[in-house]
């Protein structure tokens, strides 16, 4: 699952302009050569002019779940009543960056639990991308789904929508552990969800898993791999469990005095997860991602890791464009309380300074298999980094954590397994 907002940018002199019922003008700067926004007096949003060739990614955060995950810290509410609203809302937003963004070769549909909608509700949605924007034809279209939520029809009519890339939030194969994470689905519905969206087309499918959960050792994992190869997803991203403090499962570690893996077992479960998923003929691409061929790869989640524009709408999505940054309200109703008003419903913004977005070029990119392309780095960051940081990249070399190939600054899967440190060099 991509950052709820997981989930973006645009010329001359722009700026976003929100102005609000009192009339009180609230603005901030988008730098770029591809984008002006404005705003009319009475509160309604405007957007002026726009150019802008690069082909960014969207991304559509549907806040609503029938449960919450134990484990879960995404935006989302445990109510569908506000469904409707909510979709009237999302068109409108929408149409707010109709003239700041034109074209988008990648749409991910996020949640939540995107498949509660229905396929009707669905449709609604790409019915309003599509005579706002230009999709490639070519495009990555990609929907989660709950393998509890789903039938053969549901996922033919998915297809015919032009969804061609399907993410099933499996987590486990095992019951105990699915009731242990607050899932609502079984392990038989889960290897039903695989089969059913095979016999509906999907051939580009993607399943998620979780490792370190309490009573979930080694060789439990290493089974639940097992199974999952049998079915040949063309890509399977392993998630590490952590416990934000506000989430049911912190509680009942709290209290039951449980604990995640230590470090040295958190590396046996990275290094016994890449060693056999790439024995298996995947590829390790990104600390938590797998994909059978290079053409397989999350074309959109790539954006996040590569500083390329992405927009995100509905409530607590992000958007990013060159150095900026900003991110909804984290909120339906407030959501739609802005959106009526005519506002974008942001929550706040953040200009990225040129050393902030060097450290999450290294960031991002040394988490990623292919590495800094270095003369790339010098080039969009203004810094030649074997000159400025060649000594601790030696270190990094000869502990074999990082090595230099083809012009590349490459992390071994040595190195991935510890990538959050590599990028304070």
């Amino acid at each position: 699952m991509p950052p709820s907002g997981g989930h973006s940018r645009v010329g001359g002199n722009p700026g976003i302009i929100i102005i609000n019922a009192e009339g009180t003008k609230q603005t901030f700067s988008l730098q770029s050569k591809n984008l002006l926004l404005t705003a009319q007096s009475r509160g309604r949003l405007q957007i002026l002019r726009m150019s802008n060739n690069i082909k960014a990614g969207l991304y559509i955060h549907i806040p609503f779940c029938l449960s919450k995950c134990a484990y879960c810290s995404f935006y989302s509410i445990k109510s569908s009543k506000l469904i409707p609203d909510y979709l009237a809302a999302l068109h409108k937003e929408i149409k707010f960056y109709s003239k700041s963004f034109n074209s988008f070769d990648t749409i991910y549909i996020g949640g939540g639990t995107p498949s509660l909608l229905s396929c009707d509700q669905l449709a609604s949605i790409f019915s309003a991308i599509h005579k706002t924007y230009k999709i490639t034809t070519d495009a990555e279209i990609t929907l989660e789904a709950n393998p509890g939520d789903i039938s053969q029809d549901f996922l033919k009519t998915l297809r015919s929508m032009g969804i061609n890339r399907l993410n099933i939030g499996i987590q486990s194969f095992d019951d105990k552990l699915l009731k242990f994470l607050g899932r609502r689905h079984s392990s038989r519905e889960a290897i039903a969800a695989i089969d059913q969206a095979r016999q509906a087309g999907f051939d580009n499918l993607g399943i998620d898993l979780i490792y370190g959960v309490h009573g979930n050792g080694i060789k439990s994992w290493k089974n639940t791999l097992l199974k999952a190869v049998r079915f040949l997803p063309e890509h399977i991203s392993c998630y590490q469990l952590s416990l934000d403090t506000k989430t049911p499962l912190y509680k009942t570690y709290k209290h039951s005095g449980f604990s995640l893996p230590d470090e040295k077992i958190q590396a046996k479960f990275f290094m016994t997860t890449s060693e056999f998923l790439e024995d298996e003929g995947y590829i390790h691409y990104e600390v938590s991602n797998f994909a059978r061929n290079k053409h397989l790869q999350s074309r959109h989640n790539m954006k996040y890791w590569r500083h390329v524009p992405y927009l995100g709408l509905g409530p607590g999505a992000h958007s990013f464009l060159d150095q900026k940054r900003w991110w909804n309200k984290s909120s339906v109703r407030n959501y739609l309380k802005e959106i009526g008003a005519g506002k974008m419903p942001l929550e706040n913004y953040e200009q990225l300074s040129l050393a902030q977005l060097q450290l999450e070029a290294l960031f991002l990119g040394l988490r990623t298999k292919a590495g800094i392309d270095l003369r790339f780095y010098q080039q969009k960051y203004g810094m030649d980094l074997l000159a400025e940081k060649r000594p601790i990249i030696e270190i990094l070399r000869e502990n074999k954590l990082v090595k230099l190939e083809l012009g590349f600054l490459v992390p071994t899967r040595k190195g991935l397994a510890v990538a959050d440190s590599l990028a304070l060099i």
